[in-house]
């Protein structure tokens, strides 16, 4: 496995627990000290106990020379970071051919190189040329294996998958994979053979389809606001069809992740390249960004106007729950544009802290929610982790200083969070109704209580 990341990680410690003897190489030795001592440099849920098991049993090591485990291995998988290039939002394959080339002299015998990265269509095909270049005389077969892993429940998703997705072109090559799949086709897990081609769309197909879900249900959700509907009943009534289901379908303040940006932003550029401009999914990523964007100025809006000279507490700084990962979280545009209009933040993450920490420049963080909503004027939630739902909302009154909850997420009840005291604002649930209409209504008649009401309407 090439490349200790999030998905070389995770696949090699679920192949390991499969009965495979792996070997995880990467260059990050920084890394490589934590992984050797037992700790993942990541956090994921039941990832640290699987991993010392495989090791103790010694099916999995960690190692920096890529030499021995190349010639050792039947199977060579690229598990190396794709990020988005600059400029033109395609995917940088920079990283996957420079593995190539360093593991090109060490081939021997059959080896099947499959890509777990994430990679645009044709891939595989420019691996195996330069492969062919490179080792004329190498006996070998190139596949793609994209992986569909979530971040907060990977192990499951490995372990348990919807389908497992695999590019080939030859026999032989089927063969080695099907071996190595076999545990799982044990459990009747669909191992889905395909072409390289369609194994490679397919992956930036799946989650520009699931970044679609969530803009859309954010659409919904304002729609709902305005006249006067419960989000989360439309998105219960709506998934309940099996033709759309339920998953991906809760409002929020945008996706983010090391996923769904740069996959959505390479499809879209892969259908400009080809001639075959994807409309639908280029409004996806518009309606994302605006999206981030907007959510301050609901924020100011909730309370007034300004957060000038307030202190607001926001609750949850990861693009999800059940991680540490901050890349493209809704957090780095939010909080920073609540920062530049006047608002001092303390932020509270379960497991974000250690890699936000420099992220997130001038706030102030803190080791617990009460502590973080201490003294608050306002306190949002950004992510919705479990914690937060158990939290004691009288305490949590208690302790602020304001009394305004604004959940971006839907964690709370509004029964409960008003019975505790809170003036509360969830996302798409129509509490909006009648808040903005009234104010703009207000701003254009020449009222004398106009100002009064206008205050009763912001309550």
């Amino acid at each position: 496995m090439i490349g200790a990341g999030y998905v070389g990680l995770v696949s090699a410690v679920c192949f390991s627990e499969f009965g495979w003897t792996v070997t995880c190489v990467d260059k990050d030795h920084s890394r490589l000290k934590k992984l050797r001592s037992g700790v993942p440099p990541i956090f994921e849920p039941g990832l640290d106990d699987l991993m010392l098991r495989n090791m103790k049993a010694r099916r999995l090591t960690f190692s920096d020379n890529l030499g021995p485990a190349v010639a050792d291995a039947d199977v060579v998988f690229l598990a190396v970071g794709t990020p988005m290039r600059r400029g033109d939002g395609y995917a940088d394959l920079s990283y996957v051919y420079s593995a190539i080339e360093e593991l090109a002299p060490h081939l021997a015998g059959y080896t099947v190189i499959t890509t777990k990265s994430t990679v645009p269509v044709g891939t595989s095909r420019e691996i195996e040329r330069r492969l062919r270049e490179l080792r004329p005389d190498a006996d070998f077969s190139v596949c793609s294996n994209p992986e569909f892993l979530r971040e907060g429940s990977a192990i499951q998703d490995f372990t348990h998958p919807d389908r497992v997705l695999i590019g080939v072109d030859n026999d032989d090559a089927r063969k080695v994979m099907e071996r190595v799949y076999h545990p799982l086709s044990l459990r009747s897990a669909p191992v889905v053979f395909v072409s390289r081609e369609s194994a490679e769309l397919a992956k930036y197909a799946a989650n520009a389809f699931l970044a679609m879900k969530i803009s859309f249900i954010n659409e919904v959700s304002d729609l709902c606001e305005e006249v006067g509907a419960n989000v989360q009943e439309v998105a219960h009534a709506i998934g309940k069809d099996r033709r759309i289901g339920d998953k991906f379908l809760h409002p929020g303040p945008g996706y983010g992740g090391s996923c769904f940006p740069k996959d959505v932003s390479a499809i879209i550029r892969t259908g400009r390249e080809n001639k075959t401009p994807l409309s639908l999914i280029e409004q996806v990523q518009t309606v994302n960004e605006e999206r981030k964007l907007a959510i301050a100025g609901r924020i100011e809006r909730i309370v007034g106007g300004s957060v000038r000279g307030k202190t607001i507490a926001v609750l949850g700084a990861t693009f999800k729950p059940n991680t540490d990962d901050m890349r493209d979280a809704p957090s780095l545009v939010i909080v920073p544009m609540l920062q530049e209009r006047g608002a001092t933040i303390k932020v509270y993450d379960p497991e974000g802290r250690d890699n936000a920490a420099s992220l997130l420049p001038g706030v102030i963080w803190c080791e617990t929610a009460l502590e973080a909503m201490s003294d608050a004027d306002i306190t949002t939630v950004l992510t919705e982790w479990n914690e937060f739902r158990a939290l004691d909302l009288v305490d949590a009154k208690e302790v602020m200083r304001g009394d305004t909850l604004i959940d971006m997420r839907n964690v709370f009840q509004c029964e409960l969070a008003h019975a505790a005291g809170f003036k509360y604002f969830g996302i798409g649930r129509g509490q909006s109704l009648g808040l903005e209409h009234v104010t703009q209504e207000l701003e254009t008649e020449d009222m004398p209580q106009a100002g009064e009401l206008k205050k009763l309407a912001i309550a």
